[in-house]
């Protein structure tokens, strides 16, 4: 794994607002901070009437971290349903990006929410939490609704535990019907700021 995605790297750069993606096509390493940025604000998050009668009656059984290599691993090859905001599939994960993110996952750093159905793996997401702060990064889905699902848990749970801050980077009809907003890059630096001054566990 090249040094710029060590964890201590990572970590300062998603403190300034900074992430990595992989670009499979030339094996490198590119670093982003948009502007504007994507967040959903916890406080004001949506769930559909549709997608709500689903978590109420799912029959899926909602776990996390019991299976981070095999969520990120899925996100990178389902192309299809892959969600990374800028990207409507996963090939910027590459082998280099899912060695580092399983490191940060290991350090108790990188979370997955995962939906089981039948003992099946079925749909997933994964981030990174720091303080206040989950910075999320890619989710998929096998079963329909599956990652639906698992983001509802994931903004509940980050709720119950006070963080302040829920990161999309970049915006897609999908965030949008959750009720995802752009903000400047100025006001996210704000909202990241306060976020890593609290001492919030995921």
């Amino acid at each position: 794994m090249r040094p710029e995605l060590e964890p201590e790297i990572l970590l300062n750069a998603y403190r300034q607002g900074i992430f990595p993606m992989g670009e499979a096509d030339d094996n490198q390493i590119r670093w982003y901070s948009p502007d504007p940025r994507t967040i959903i604000d916890l406080a004001d998050f949506h769930v559909p009437k549709r997608l709500a009668r689903t978590v109420r009656h799912s029959a899926f059984e909602i776990r996390m971290d019991t299976a981070f290599e095999k969520v990120i691993t899925l996100c990178s090859r389902q192309r299809e349903s892959a969600e990374k905001s800028l990207l409507a599939d996963g090939i910027w994960i590459t082998d280099e990006i899912i060695e580092a993110y399983t490191k940060l996952h290991q350090l108790k750093i990188a979370h997955s929410v995962e939906a089981f159905e039948a003992g099946k793996l079925v749909g997933g997401l994964y981030g990174v939490a720091i303080n206040g702060a989950f910075m999320g990064e890619s989710m998929f889905h096998i079963a329909r609704d599956a990652s639906k699902v698992c983001l509802v848990h994931l903004v509940e749970h980050l709720k119950a535990r006070n963080f302040a801050l829920l990161d999309c980077q970049y915006m897609t009809g999908h965030l949008h019907r959750f009720g995802a907003k752009e903000i400047s890059k100025k006001e996210y630096l704000v909202r990241l700021a306060v976020a890593l001054k609290l001492d919030c566990k995921f």
